[in-house]
């Protein structure tokens, strides 16, 4: 059990540094952690959102459907919450970068 939350752990924490680099794959990858439950994480429809979208403004076509996907299952809320906290790791990984 140990190993497997260490390996969940480093699979999340690299997918997030190629993330912070604008990695389209990496973006769409964590989408589909939360919105599945695999990875480690639980699920997290605002969250998984939030990476589908990064993604797809990345060029992952893939990931648009997969944020169309769930948003039938979220609510307008949720949705502005997930495009907001979109735009918020937007300007945190540009101010990072500059």
């Amino acid at each position: 059990m140990a190993n497997s939350l260490k390996s969940a752990t480093f699979l999340m924490e690299s997918r997030l540094a190629d993330a912070a680099r604008g990695n389209a794959q990496a973006l769409f990858d964590l989408g589909v952690a939360f919105s599945t439950g695999s990875g480690g994480v639980d699920v997290d429809l605002i969250e998984a959102h939030k990476w589908f979208n990064l993604a797809a403004l990345n060029g992952n076509e893939e990931a648009v459907y997969c944020r169309a996907e769930i948003s039938d299952e979220m609510t307008a809320r949720e949705i502005a919450d997930a495009q907001k906290a979109a735009r918020a790791w937007l300007n945190q990984t540009m101010r990072r970068a500059a």
